[in-house]
This record gives structure tokens, sequence and C-alpha cells, in this order.
């Protein structure tokens, strides 16, 4: 089995061919430039290098959100559009567990952040088991000091991991009441390689869905939506 993976949910940009027993290629930046920028032409790059017919890979692994809102836009765009040009199925990943499999073989918890701005950062808490990567703490949209909150009841040793640690690093380190330590840098970020690796074992357990199908998962409403209805309950 072999997929294309993409993740462009937060700064990162990261497209990957992943098969079951190697990463054939991955491209990453996190660098100040859109991914409407730099996705397709990544993605077209590794496809040359590996000299891959895009028609033979079994499906399309996605970072399927919480996010940017812009950066899952684009991301479930350009997933979909492939979907259906190529007849494959899309496997949506969860952001957070994506994230936290970079992880994948500690026996610490992982709690991976994203920086979600408002004071918030998308989170969920993860471990590692004989069955794989297991959630504890489902991704959500919350206050720094909550995701520590829990961290500390359930008292155990932590990775942190995200742009939403550096973002947070000062408070992190005042609030955490356990044992705890941050990422090293080449596993910190989002990185398609995870989000095909997961892909692999979705689709083994058939948690796949059509192009037409797919859609991206923000947890919130966007900015502009959540200033419209401000508006409206200002105007009733």
């Amino acid at each position: 089995m072999t997929l294309l993976a993409l993740d462009s949910s937060g700064l990162v940009a990261s497209v990957a061919i992943v098969a079951e027993d190697a990463v054939l290629a991955e491209y990453t930046v996190n660098y100040k430039k859109t991914h409407s920028q730099t996705l397709l032409p990544m993605l077209d790059e590794i496809v040359n290098m590996v000299e891959l017919d895009l028609a033979k890979v079994d499906g399309i692994a996605v970072a399927a959100g919480p996010g940017s809102f812009t950066g899952l836009r684009i991301g479930s765009a350009t997933a979909k559009g492939l979907g259906l040009a190529l007849s494959k199925p899309i496997i949506p990943i969860p952001t957070l567990e994506g994230l936290a499999y970079n992880l994948f073989g500690t026996d610490q918890l992982i709690c991976p952040m994203m920086d979600a701005r408002r004071n918030q950062v998308y989170t969920g808490l993860y471990e590692c088991n004989q069955e794989g990567l297991h959630t504890i703490s489902e991704q959500k949209a919350a206050a720094i000091e909550d995701i520590i909150d829990e961290i500390n009841q359930i008292g155990r040793s932590v990775i942190y991991l995200g742009d939403g640690t550096s973002v947070n690093e000062a408070l992190i380190r005042e609030k955490t009441k356990v044992d705890y330590h941050f990422a090293p840098a080449h596993l910190s970020r989002q990185r398609a390689a995870s989000i095909g690796g997961l892909g692999i074992l979705y689709m083994k357990q058939n948690k796949v869905e059509t192009a037409a199908e797919h859609a991206p998962v923000y947890l919130r409403l966007s900015q502009a939506e959540r200033e419209r209805a401000e508006k409206l309950k200002e105007e009733a």
C-alpha cells in the first residue's frame, strides 16, 4: 500500500509519499510562504523525484483539522481535487493525532499544541500502547491552563510539541507540576510522513471517505463567522 499524504493545517506545509515499510519521499517547509504557493509545487517535486505515477497510489491521507482555516481549506481542496481526478479515497487524519504520532513509542503522555490564538490552543492528550496510538483526551480548542490542569490531574510525565508550545512556553513551565519535556525540533511540528503512517493504519481499518464526502474539521467558527454572529446578535 502506498499513500500520498498532505498536511497544511498550520504554519508548516508538508507532503509525503508513504509505503507500509518506508517513507519514500517527504518535503516539509516551515517558512513565510502561503500554502497556496508551496503545496502543489512540493507535491510535484517529490512525485517527479521518485518517478511515481499518482494513479497508482492507494489513497490520499490529509490532516483534516483542526488548524488554520485557510491552511485546512487548501489541504482539503488539494486532497479533494486529486481524489476526484484519480478516483482515490480520502483518509482524514485528525491533526492533533497526526502531530502526536511524531512521538510514537514514548512511554510518556503526548500533548500536541497548535496555537489557536484568542488565548487558546488546539490540543489533546495521547499515549502509546500495544494497540498503537491511544487517545486519552479528544482534540479540542482549549485554554492553555485547562489542558495543563488535565495533565497535572493525570499525574504522568508529558512531552509537549507543536507551535503552541513556543508561544506558551513560559506558562507551560510555570503551571506544569509533573515532569515534562519539549520535543526536539525535528519532531516538534507537523509532518506529512506521520499523516501517511497513520493513514495506512486507518485505511486498513476502512476509516476512509470519498473525495466528495471529505470536508475539514474546524472545531470552532472562523473569525469572520464569529464577527458576523456577534453583529447579528447586536442587531437582534
